[in-house]
């Protein structure tokens, strides 16, 4: 595979792009719609909800901090996950304007 030049394109394309890529599996949709059910959690009760391993669920879990799709604080020997908004609110902005360019061209199509 070749390489993804990601330095040809902007910061804002780039985080995007990662926003995009971290939602892109089923179990980090389930993860995100746990977490904006219970509004905050400890990694195992993610894991209960889930049909898949600790480990499994914990790669997930990375995956969408690291984007700053949500975010985590030690309680004890426990992480206590969230929704980070600032992630959400880039993918939100993101939609918003595909969404007014939308609305500007109703019906018109190439």
């Amino acid at each position: 595979m070749g390489v993804s030049k990601t330095e040809n394109f902007t910061k804002e394309q780039n985080e995007l792009a990662t926003l995009a890529k971290a939602l892109g599996h089923p179990a980090r949709i389930a993860i995100i719609e746990y977490l904006l059910k219970v509004d905050t959690c400890i990694c195992g009760d993610i894991v209960n909800e889930l049909p898949l391993a600790q480990p499994t669920v914990s790669q997930h879990l990375k995956e969408l901090k690291n984007a700053g799709l949500i975010q985590g604080s030690f309680e004890g020997t426990s992480i206590c996950y969230c929704i980070s908004e600032k992630g959400i609110e880039k993918i939100k902005g993101f939609f918003q304007d595909i969404t007014n360019h939308l609305e500007k061209k109703k019906n018109q199509c190439c």
